[in-house]
C-alpha cells in the first residue's frame, strides 16, 4: 500500500515538475521578449553612426573678419568706390552667408555715405550743395584755419555724412540695392590716400 502511495507522489511530483519548469521557461522568454522590443530604438540608431544632425548653435556660430582698405588720393569731391573696396575684401565677404559689414573711415576731413551709383552728376550735384551750405574763405566765420581755410568747412562736412557706413551681407555679397554705391567724399583741396577698416560679422 505504501509502495502504490509513494509511486503516485512520484508521478505527481514529476508531473509538477515539468508543468512549474514550462512556466518559467515562458515567462523567462516574455520578459526577454519585452526587453528586446525596449532596445529596439536603441539598436536603431545604433546602425547609423554616421548620421549626424547639426545643432542649432553649430549651424549659427558667427565669425569675424577684419581688413583695412587703402584709397589713393582723390581730388575734391564725391567719388564712388564701391568696386575698390569690394575687390579687397571678397575673399572673406564670401564665407559669409548672412550677416553686416560695418565700414570705418580713418579721417576727420572726409566721409562716408550710400548713394546713387550711376550718374555721376549726382555726385557733381552733391559736391556743389556742400559747398554752398558750408562757407570758406575769408569771409567764413571760422577760427580753425591753422591748417588752411578749406580745413574747416572739411570737417564739418565730415561730421554732416559722417564716417561709417553699414551694409547687409546676403550670400556672400553686399546686399546693397540695385542703384545703390559706396561714395567716399574728400573733402580737402590737397587730399593724400584714405584708410577704410571693414569689419564683417554674421554666419
Amino acid at each position: 500500500m505504501r509502495t502504490r502511495w509513494g509511486e503516485a507522489l512520484a508521478v505527481a511530483l514529476g508531473l509538477f515538475t515539468i508543468f512549474f519548469s514550462g512556466w518559467v521557461l515562458n515567462l523567462g522568454s516574455m520578459q526577454a521578449s519585452s526587453i528586446l522590443v525596449g532596445k529596439v530604438p536603441v539598436s536603431v540608431k545604433a546602425q547609423h553612426p554616421n548620421v549626424k544632425k547639426p545643432s542649432m548653435a553649430e549651424s549659427t556660430v558667427p565669425k569675424w573678419a577684419q581688413k583695412t582698405v587703402s584709397l589713393p588720393p582723390l581730388r575734391r569731391g564725391c567719388h564712388l568706390v564701391t568696386s575698390k573696396i569690394v575687390k579687397e575684401i571678397e575673399q572673406d565677404l564670401s564665407g559669409f552667408k548672412c550677416g553686416l559689414a560695418h565700414l570705418f573711415l580713418q579721417h576727420t576731413s572726409a566721409s562716408l555715405t550710400l548713394n546713387e551709383n550711376y550718374d555721376s552728376d549726382v555726385r557733381d550735384d552733391t559736391e556743389t550743395f556742400l559747398n554752398r551750405i558750408v562757407p570758406e574763405g575769408s569771409s567764413a566765420p571760422w577760427k580753425h584755419t591753422l591748417e588752411g581755410p578749406d580745413d574747416m568747412p572739411a570737417h564739418i562736412k565730415s561730421s554732416m555724412f559722417g564716417c561709417t557706413l553699414t551694409i547687409p551681407i546676403t550670400n556672400g555679397k553686399l546686399n546693397m540695392g540695385t542703384w545703390q554705391g559706396i561714395w567716399l567724399c574728400e573733402h580737402r583741396d590737397h587730399p593724400t590716400s584714405r584708410r577704410v577698416v571693414v569689419t564683417l560679422n554674421g554666419i
